[in-house]
């Protein structure tokens, strides 16, 4: 959370200064319509430079992902862009049509035009000629951006729409970048201003096209088949093994993958719950938690064809401490089955406590866990929430007395993560030893 963090604020933070080096409003005397002109300027840079580097992200560009985190960090700072975007295009209209209005009122009186100064390069008289236009396209644009970027905000919204629809926030983005280019003030195009905002909505065009031809991850897919369908009915988890037919460059265990078992549904995230041994193989736990995700059971049958993009995430349990706490709440348990079977292969060394947090026991399911937990070395925890309370802070530093010399590895709900996260950090664990995915990928 940290890089993102940090991208983040230096992002919206750099931008400003160097639209205040190439805006004249410090400079100059207060006048209402000046100031105007100067925010009408300002909202428009930020919110279109969040929407580039939103653009960009929404690619899966892997080459990042160790700066920031992983793919699912990558796509929390996506979502923060999205909405600093979505305010400040709310921001950039209102001081666009607010003077109008109030003229039109009659609360405020209508500037005395001048006459717009000859532009000498010939690309600026075709800017000028085009404003009309550009301001037209760029209202339009703006309402469809907004009922977009709504509906993907709006986590009731069936995710084969969003799927769908938020695809179409790649030609709006298109729009917004005419509109963006033509009013843009003339004279940032000669301060560093011009040039950088040139290089997001470039990156950005191209990602919108990778997009909407359908490309994202395209060099990262591969066609499998279903061999083996598993049901584990008391805690509603699906095991679905995979024959991969193409080359998989293989992953780590902690990582994920889109899975598209049904074209018009799209690819689903899901975390890959078997270390990777060379043979094409490879399986996924899913839990049925949703309107989608309830139906596979029922839907798949063996020897169907999937296709499996990825790898991604950085949840890959590196660190330098001697011992290490893992804890999966519910369907969370994936990532470190995953590293089970590869601390089985060839152990790493360290002393390592997992506890297992269910709601919805499965005897079968926690059967095999714990038989993987002992051909890894590894100390296996099951909790019942029902019978053996909730799980805290407290009861995991009582049984790992050793706690300060471990990190702290979580996969769960977002909310019981956040609660270990801030009850270790009081206790005096560093931020930085606390790892947990941000399986949100909306």
């Amino acid at each position: 959370m940290k890089n993102i963090k940090i991208t983040y604020l230096v992002l919206i933070v750099a931008l400003t200064v160097l639209w205040l080096l190439a805006d004249t409003l410090l400079a100059a005397d207060y006048e209402f319509f000046a100031l105007r002109a100067s925010l009408v300027n300002y909202t428009g840079i930020i919110g279109m430079a969040a929407m580039s580097v939103g653009m960009m992200l929404a690619v899966r560009p892997v080459l990042i992902e160790p700066y920031l985190g992983g793919l699912d960090k990558m796509y929390r700072l996506h979502k923060w862009l999205g909405v600093t975007g979505l305010a400040f295009s709310v921001i950039h209209w209102l001081w666009a049509k607010g003077p109008k209005w109030m003229i039109g009122w009659g609360w405020m009186e209508r500037p005395v035009r001048h006459p717009p100064a000859e532009q000498p390069v010939a690309i600026f008289q075709f800017f000028q000629s085009q404003r009309g236009l550009a301001e037209t396209i760029g209202e339009w644009a703006f309402y469809v951006a907004v009922v977009l970027i709504v509906l993907a905000l709006w986590k009731k919204f069936p995710y084969r729409y969003f799927f769908k629809t938020h695809r179409l926030l790649a030609i709006v983005y298109l729009f917004l970048v005419f509109h963006s280019v033509v009013l843009m003030k003339f004279t940032y195009w000669g301060e560093v201003i011009g040039p950088v905002m040139a290089l997001l909505m470039i990156g950005g065009t191209v990602a919108a096209f990778v997009s909407l031809f359908r490309k994202v991850g395209f060099s990262r897919r591969a066609v499998g088949v279903i061999e083996e369908l598993v049901r584990h009915p008391d805690n509603r988890v699906l095991k679905v093994a995979l024959a991969l037919r193409d080359r998989w460059s293989g992953h780590e265990a902690g990582q994920f993958a889109f899975v598209t078992f049904d074209p018009s549904e799209g690819p689903h995230p899901y975390t890959i719950s078997s270390a990777w041994n060379g043979d094409g193989k490879m399986f996924f736990l899913i839990k049925g938690i949703g309107d989608y995700t309830e139906t596979l059971p029922d839907a798949l049958r063996m020897g169907d064809l999937v296709t499996v993009e990825g790898p991604y995430g950085r949840f890959d349990f590196s660190g330098d401490k001697p011992r290490q706490i893992w804890v999966g709440g519910g369907i969370g348990i994936t990532p470190f089955i995953a590293r089970l079977q590869a601390l089985a292969n060839q152990t790493d060394g360290k002393t390592i406590d997992l506890f297992y947090s269910t709601s919805a026991p499965d005897e079968s399911f926690i059967s095999r866990v714990r038989q993987r937990a002992e051909a890894a070395g590894v100390r296996l925890h099951v909790l019942v929430a029902a019978k053996d309370g909730r799980l805290n802070a407290e009861r995991i530093c009582q049984t790992v007395p050793e706690w300060r010399s471990a990190d702290l590895w979580f996969c769960g709900p977002a909310g019981f993560g956040q609660a270990l996260r801030e009850d270790f950090t009081a206790k005096g664990l560093s931020p930085d030893d606390f790892h947990q995915e941000l399986f949100d990928m909306r």
